[in-house]
């Protein structure tokens, strides 16, 4: 009689082991993370909340590979990111993430279409590609026939909206908001929020966001709580010389 194995368990996508990040040295040191460990799966919606100073952001900061951990492991599918080099980051960022922040960083005087098509520009697509992903971009999104309207024209929610396009024109398997809804009133706070969940359950897409509000955080599947530079407070001791 045979026995039926059970199925090995997934890698994540990320898995932060022991992340410690430091600004100075010595006695004077300030601890900004504290030995951080995390795993995050792939299709995962994870909020990250906690107070001014917690270290949410500089814990965002490192997901994105826009900073780097003072020591610690940092393994995205299989590839340890603290041991690449600064120009390896970016294109890790280039090929694999999508970020959206509080701020929309739109270009004001252009249309939607050529905001959405920025990254896939730096990635030398021809225009004819660079346009066809765009309009799919601002379709998935709910802007379609919004293509020729400038930033300057949109409203906030429609402003968002375009940036969570251009975040997702790239295809990228980690979407990174870091306060996607904080200039925003509720009721466009609430649209984003559906709009990122989507994105998630119908696209695949593994999101990540940073916020302080709960109205935002019950939005995801799973609730990262820091305080000062630790998850739910629990630290190991950091050594950095």
């Amino acid at each position: 009689m045979s026995r039926t194995r059970p199925a090995a368990e997934a890698a994540p996508l990320i898995l932060l082991n022991g992340i410690i990040k430091a600004y100075g040295g010595g006695q004077s040191a300030f601890h900004a993370l504290r030995g951080v460990d995390l795993r995050i799966d792939e299709g995962s919606f994870v909020a990250i909340m906690g107070a001014s100073g917690s270290g949410k952001s500089t814990l965002m900061n490192i997901l994105g590979c826009l900073d780097v951990p003072t020591a610690g492991e940092y393994v995205f599918r299989g590839v340890h990111v603290e041991n690449l080099q600064r120009d390896q980051r970016a294109l890790l960022r280039r090929h694999y993430f999508g970020f959206v922040f509080q701020g929309f960083n739109l270009l004001a005087r252009t249309s939607a279409l050529e905001n959405v098509e920025l990254p896939l520009l730096y990635r030398g697509e021809p225009a004819a590609a660079r346009h066809a992903s765009a309009r799919a971009a601002l379709e998935a999104v709910g802007l379609g026939g919004w293509e020729g309207h400038t930033a300057s024209e949109l409203s906030g929610g429609q402003q968002q909206r375009v940036a969570i396009a251009r975040a997702i024109v790239t295809k990228p398997a980690l979407l990174l908001a870091d306060e996607p809804t904080g200039n925003l009133d509720s009721e466009r706070s609430r649209e984003i929020m559906e709009l990122l969940t989507e994105l998630n359950r119908d696209h695949g897409i593994t999101v990540v966001i940073v916020t302080h509000d709960l109205d935002v955080a019950v939005f995801a599947k799973q609730t990262v709580h820091m305080a000062d530079g630790c998850i739910d407070g629990s630290a190991r001791v950091a050594e950095v010389g």
